[in-house]
C-alpha cells in the first residue's frame, strides 16, 4: 500500500474518531441540560433553553460522512489487482506464461467438467427418450 492510501485512512480514522467523541459530548451535555437538576441558576433551567437531544448537529453529521468517505477511497485505492474471473487467464498466470493460454485447463470451460452432473444433457437425452416412445 503506498503513501496515498494510507494518509487517507489515517486522516480518515482521525476525522471519524474526533466525529465519534463529539457525538459522545454533544449526548453527554444534552442528557445534563435536560435533567433537572437544582444546582443549575434558574437563568440555565431546561425550560429556558430547549435542548433536542434527538438530533446531532450538522457538522458532526458532515465529519462522520467525509470520514467515511475518505475512509472508503483510501481502501479503494490501496487494494490490490483484482484477480481474473476467466480460468484460462489465471491458468497461464499459474503456468508463468509458458506454452498455451490455458493449456491442461480447457475441460473447466468446455462445459463437460469432470464430476459434475450435465443436468442439461440429462434432460436433452430424456426427451428424447419420450419422443421416441410417443411414437413407436
Amino acid at each position: 500500500m503506498s503513501l496515498v492510501p494510507r494518509s487517507l485512512l489515517a486522516i480518515g480514522a482521525l476525522l471519524l474518531l474526533h466525529a465519534c467523541y463529539s457525538a459522545h459530548e454533544h449526548a453527554s451535555l444534552s442528557t445534563s441540560l435536560s435533567a433537572p437538576s437544582s444546582r443549575l441558576p434558574a437563568s440555565i433551567t431546561p425550560s429556558s433553553q430547549p435542548v433536542s437531544s434527538s438530533s446531532l448537529p450538522l457538522d458532526i453529521s458532515l465529519e462522520t460522512l467525509a470520514s467515511v468517505l475518505l475512509i472508503c477511497v483510501g481502501l479503494v485505492l490501496g487494494a490490490e489487482e483484482l484477480r481474473p474471473i476467466s480460468w484460462r487467464v489465471w491458468a497461464s498466470r499459474v503456468q508463468g506464461g509458458k506454452g498455451q493460454a490455458g493449456e491442461g485447463f480447457e475441460w473447466l470451460e468446455d462445459g463437460k467438467r469432470k464430476g459434475f452432473l450435465d443436468i442439461r444433457g440429462q434432460r436433452e437425452e430424456f426427451a428424447n427418450w419420450v419422443r421416441g416412445q410417443d411414437g413407436s
